[in-house]
């Protein structure tokens, strides 16, 4: 029987995975020529991240799942606390991406590498994480976890779903997927090239 937890940490990974390659690609460009958007997208996509994978994904996570998987796999228990110090790290990591955003847009391009840098590492340690989770939790979970589980796991995981992930409207977020997705220039988003 599918599990709905399982597909909502799935979905929740991909959208953060098209964000985090938004990112990317938004490093290939130049804000010369609109900067204020170009900023203005960066920032809505760190604020994303934060908000969502960092302040209701994780600790989900951390605080549900990775209990149940230790008490029946506890031969993943240093792979738990990797993940867990991971999850540790990145709400820290996150507003230290802000922070040196910020800096290049108020200070100039002699801090964009030190952004770019510092973004590049960041995807590299979330998709490694994630990665992490889905290959190697994600199928024991499945395995052996019990009903009971799957029915506690299942109804934390519907509660504050990521809108990006799950299409659920949330009208108090529609201006942040808006500025993300509108604003983003083709073929990043729908915004203007």
């Amino acid at each position: 029987m599918p599990k709905a937890a399982l597909q909502i940490i799935r979905d929740e990974h991909a959208a953060v995975s098209a964000v985090l390659r938004s990112v990317l690609q938004m490093l290939e460009r130049d804000p010369d020529e609109e900067p204020e958007r170009f900023f203005d997208v960066l920032r809505a996509m760190l604020f994303y991240i934060d908000e969502f994978p960092e302040r209701r994904h994780h600790p989900k996570e951390s605080d549900l799942l990775f209990p149940k998987l230790a008490r029946v796999a506890p031969e993943l228990m240093p792979v738990i606390r990797r993940l867990e110090e991971d999850h540790l790290q990145g709400e820290q990591r996150v507003r230290e991406l802000q922070h040196l955003l910020l800096a290049w847009e108020l200070l100039g391009d002699g801090r964009r590498p030190a952004f770019e840098d510092a973004a590049r590492r960041y995807v590299e340690f979330y998709r490694a994480h994630m990665r992490t989770e889905e290959t190697e939790l994600l199928p024991v979970a499945q395995q052996r976890l019990g009903e009971e589980d799957w029915v506690q796991l299942d109804a934390a995981f519907r509660t504050h779903c990521d809108p990006l992930a799950s299409g659920d409207r949330d009208p108090i977020y529609d201006r942040l997927f808006t500025r993300i997705v509108m604003r983003t220039p083709a073929p990043i988003g729908v915004g203007p090239a």
